[in-house]
Order: structure tokens, then C-alpha cells, then sequence
């Protein structure tokens, strides 16, 4: 089944538990903090669904039927090229800022599917139900979000020695019927317009912690599953003239707090083994499955920024200038070093069983640079844009009174924009670097694979150390201090 936007958008009105300012939301489509993110959501799935994108978003299942290529598992290098096509074109229509849009998590499901053979050598059972899910959320077309972080709370200390035992979701019973899971989980990034959670731990657990070694998924109205919502920007964002990012793209974040909650044995792909929970990550192609398709929607992100970069040299007239051609330039270079990562892990990819799979090193050799390279980014438009970018009317209601309307068309002067064009145009570039909307994404890039030294950490245990240190082997068997010695004699001789 292939969404159309609005059976997505009538999916979310399920008696789910939102929590905001204090309130429960009674429906996420219609609340003034969510109904734009969640409409910008559904042209995502008219996009995928409209008959003239058919063969660009969506592949052929084995049964015949047709699915978003976010579920596609690619056998050659042609296939995975193929579905990164689809990804583009799915991204633009949000410019990158939807981080954790529906390719994100279907990715990562997919990823575990292809490592399948992992699960069966843990579990039969749990490899079916993991097998199960994959087509059902594929056939469904559903969206899902994950949490895969235990709250912060002590971090001297790992979950089981928080004063509370459950303050991180864990199993508090189990029965014929499944488990029960009691304890937060962050950070459910567009949970509020996601159909399914995906339940698990990426951080590293130890003997003693197999009550928090589980991986599971469950829908977002399940009983008992309370989500806690972040401010919205959205909310703080009525005019979209005024604000065109952050009233459109607030994917939202959340804790989720599991109340008790049952879940089926059929949704279990995981319970009470760490070396499991971490293998479904590392030794399956998941972990680089998922972060491939961040990796992609960076690139589309940071090109939307260089656009905005020289639209704002364009804009004050000063494109010509040759530091600014400069700083430009340097941009480029940085913006083509992402796109040049992604086609690069795509060139050296490699198969896992009959999976073609981006090459690991290469994609977090991506992470680690990129963690680096977007403040610098934003900094370089802030730098270009000088006060234009805070030299604004207050909002769109100044139009509304005459003499303010024609003093802004007095004062904001462009050699190539008229002043109405100028505001709207730096409005944009303020919600891309500048609002509370753009600090959010600034940090988003920053820690959503990670911690820097968790990234770093990926890139030297993936790196071909031996082939590197071949060449330091060769160069230093090329030459001997023996050799030098008994030619010191001769040479004195002569």
C-alpha cells in the first residue's frame, strides 16, 4: 500500500498521548503546535504517491506489489544508487531540515532485515517477528521514529545505578503473551507524526543490565506510552512569511514514558541480551544503513545552505567582491566534500550476503567531518549576511499599517531584490541560522549520531589501519641502518 498525504495525516488521529504545555493534545493534526509540520509530512507522501513518481520513489516487492524505497534493499551498487535518487528528491522537499523524516528509521529496519542472519543465530523466534515487522511496516507504509537513548540523569553512573532502577525503559515483567516495559526512552525526533516507535539501546550496556537489553516496536497510541513534548516552534511560528522554516518543518522531539506498557511477543526482536543489542547495530548493515541516509539528507541540506550563501551575496550587492568570491568558493569546496563522501561510500560499497551496503569507513568518516563542518557553515552565512539578517520588521502585520509598509520599502535596499523580496528572502535565511528553530538544528547536527568522540571512535575501529601501516612497513624495508653502517667506512676510505 503507497500513503496518499491524507490517509497518513487521518493515521495520526489514533488516541495517541501528547503532552504540551501542561495539556493533553487531543489531536496532533489539527493543534496549532504540530498541524503544519504534520501537513508538510503528508506532501512528502503525496510526493511518493503520485503516479508520475512512481518508478523515482517506489520499487517492486517480491510479491509483486509496489513500496517507498526507503524499504528498498539494494543487491548492486546500480540499486543503492537508485534508491539514494528517490531519497533526494523525497529531502527537497523539506530542504534537509526534517532530520528524522520516514527514511530515517525505515533505513535503519531495513538494515537489521539484511542482517537477518544475526537474529536467526540468536533467535528463530525473534528473527520471524523481526522479519514480520520489516514487511508489515513496509507493506503499510508506515512512518516510524525511534528512541534509542536512556535519559541523561547521572551520567557518572550507567542505568542500573540511577536511584531509579526504571527511570530508563525496562522490563518489568513477562508473561505468554509478551513483556511489560516500565522507564523513559529519548529522543522521539517526529514522534508526534510518526505511525510506530522503534525501542532499543545504542549505548554500550553491562553484565547486570539485561533488563535494558531489548529492541522492540510498538504504535504510537499504545496503551500506557505517554509522549512528552518539547516547546514547539511551530507554535511560536503563526506566519509563515515571517518564520517559513520553523512553521513548516518542526519535526518536534519528545521523551517517551512507558507507563507499563505490554508489548506482544510478536514485536519483539530482542529481550535480556547485551551482545545482541548491540550487535542488531554493528554487525548488521543497520548502523551504516540509517546514518547513509543522514548522510543524504546533509548533503541536500548543506546545498540549500550554500544557495542561501550566495543569494545573500547577490542580495547586498557584494558577489563581485574577490573575498567574497573567496568565502564562496571555500563553501563550495566544503558543500562538495559531503556530496563527494556520499557518492564515495556508494563507490566503495560492498556486499553483506546478497546486500549491496555503503562502505562503513567512508560513512563515518562523513559523520566526523560533518559534525565539524555545519556550525562552520552557518557561521560563514552569518559572517556574508552581516546585520541583514536581524535589520527586519518585527512581522508581517507591519505591512498591514501604511506608513510602516512604505518606510520598509524605503530602507531595505537591493541591487537586484525589490524590499518586499529582500524581507522574505532574509526572513529564510534567519529561520535557517539565526531563530531559536535554526540553534535546535545547529545541535541536532552536531549530536544526532552521537557524541563527537562516539563518531571518531566508529572511524578509527573501521579504518584499514593494516594497509596503511603496509605502506609505513614497505618504505621502512626499503632502506637499513646496516647498510649505512658498512658504507661509513668505504666513504671515509675514499
Amino acid at each position: 500500500m503507497i500513503k496518499t498525504g491524507a490517509q497518513h495525516t487521518a493515521s495520526l488521529k489514533d488516541g495517541r498521548e501528547v503532552f504540551l504545555d501542561g495539556k493533553l493534545v487531543k489531536d496532533v493534526t489539527t493543534h496549532p503546535a504540530y498541524t503544519r509540520a504534520v501537513a508538510s509530512v503528508a506532501k512528502m507522501f503525496d510526493f511518493h504517491s503520485a503516479p508520475e513518481n512512481a518508478e523515482l520513489m517506489t520499487f517492486a516487492t517480491e510479491t509483486g506489489t509496489r513500496a517507498n524505497r526507503i524499504w528498498q534493499l539494494p543487491k548492486s551498487y546500480e540499486d543503492l544508487v537508485t534508491r539514494r535518487k528517490g531519497l533526494e528528491a523525497w529531502t527537497e522537499l523539506h530542504a534537509g531540515f526534517l532530520g528524522r523524516a520516514p527514511d530515517h528509521v525505515a533505513s535503519c529496519i531495513a538494515g537489521m532485515y539484511m542482517g537477518l542472519d544475526q537474529f536467526e543465530a540468536y533467535d528463530k523466534a525473534r528473527a520471524n517477528a523481526l522479519a514480520d515487522y520489516y514487511r508489515y511496516a513496509r507493506d503499510n507504509d508506515l512512518y516510524l521514529t525511534y528512541v534509542i537513548i536512556n535519559p541523561q540523569a547521572d551520567r557518572s553512573k550507567n542505568a542500573a545505578g540511577q536511584a531509579d532502577p526504571f527511570l530508563s525503559a525496562a522490563i518489568v515483567d513477562r508473561d505468554a503473551e509478551g513483556i511489560t516495559v516500565r522507564g523513559a526512552k529519548m529522543l522521539a525526533t517526529g514522534g508526534i507524526m510518526a505511525n510506530e516507535v522503534f525501542v532499543t539501546c545504542i549505548q554500550p550496556l553491562q553484565p547486570g543490565e539485561e533488563k535494558y537489553a531489548l529492541s522492540f516496536a510498538i504504535p504510537m497510541n499504545a496503551k500506557g506510552l505517554k509522549v512528552l513534548s518539547r516547546k514547539s516552534y511551530e507554535a511560536a511560528s503563526p506566519s509563515v512569511f515571517d518564520n517559513p522554516l520553523a512553521s513548516r518543518f518542526d519535526e518536534n522531539d519528545a521523551v517517551l514514558y512507558f507507563d507499563d506498557v505490554k508489548v506482544p511477543w510478536d514485536r519483539i526482536f530482542i529481550v535480556d541480551d547485551i551482545a545482541m543489542t548491540a550487535k542488531q547495530f554493528h554487525a548488521t548493515p543497520a548502523h551504516v544503513y540509517q546514518n547513509y541516509q543522514a548522510q543524504i539528507r546533509l548533503s541536500v541540506k548543506v546545498r540549500f545552505l550554500a544557495g542561501l550563501a550566495r543569494r545573500i551575496a547577490e542580495v547586498n550587492g557584494i558577489l563581485n567582491f574577490p573575498q567574497v568570491r573567496e568565502i564562496l568558493g571555500q563553501l563550495a569546496a566544503e558543500v562538495g566534500m559531503v556530496e563527494a563522501f556520499v557518492t564515495a561510500m556508494e563507490a566503495k560499497g560492498t556486499h553483506y550476503g546478497p546486500y549491496f551496503i555503503p562502505d562503513r569507513h567512508t560513512l563515518y568518516a562523513a559523520q566526523t567531518m560533518a559534525q565539524q563542518l555545519y556550525g562552520k557553515l552557518i557561521t560563514t552565512l552569518r559572517e556574508l549576511a552581516g546585520g541583514g539578517l536581524i535589520m527586519l520588521p518585527s512581522s508581517v502585520h507591519d505591512y498591514e499599517n501604511p506608513e510602516l509598509a512604505a518606510l520598509i520599502r524605503k530602507t531595505q535596499q537591493s541591487p537586484v531584490a525589490s524590499a518586499d523580496e529582500r524581507v522574505k528572502f532574509f526572513k529564510l535565511a534567519w529561520d535557517a541560522v539565526g531563530s531559536e528553530f535554526a540553534s535546535r538544528h545547529a545541535q541536532y547536527e552536531m549530536f544526532y549520531a552521537g557524541a563527537s568522540f562516539v563518531v571518531k571512535n566508529h572511524s578509527f575501529r573501521t579504518y584499514d589501519w593494516a594497509r596503511a601501516g603496509n605502506l609505513v612497513d614497505r618504505m621502512l624495508s626499503s632502506y637499513d641502518l646496516a647498510d649505512e653502517v658498512s658504507a661509513a667506512p668505504a666513504q671515509a676510505a675514499e
